[in-house]
């Protein structure tokens, strides 16, 4: 399994609109082929600042997804909101705590 997260960083004026797409997209996000889970989390700290933390079968599942027209026509209505360049990271996990 894939733990996939994405910082975020927007224009403070522009998070109400970032919102509003992920909000449109998530639940077809979430009906892709080896999503799991999904979900938007907001800097306790910067509230312009948000992650999404989602959770893919395998890399393959994900990749298809970041290849998908829903990842293509969602990302153009984001990337404009930007204050910074984003980042990503990709995680296995190593040791399951009880």
């Amino acid at each position: 399994m894939i733990t996939r997260i994405v910082r975020m960083v927007f224009q403070e004026d522009k998070t109400d609109a970032f919102e509003a797409v992920f909000d449109a997209s998530k639940e077809k996000i979430r009906a892709r082929s080896g999503c799991q889970y999904l979900s938007l989390h907001r800097d306790h700290h910067s509230p312009n600042v948000y992650y999404t933390i989602s959770k893919w079968d395998a890399q393959q599942d994900l990749d298809d997804y970041r290849n998908s027209e829903l990842f293509k026509t969602t990302w153009a209505k984001t990337k404009f909101l930007f204050a910074d360049k984003p980042s990503a990271y990709s995680l296995e996990q190593v040791i399951d705590l009880p």
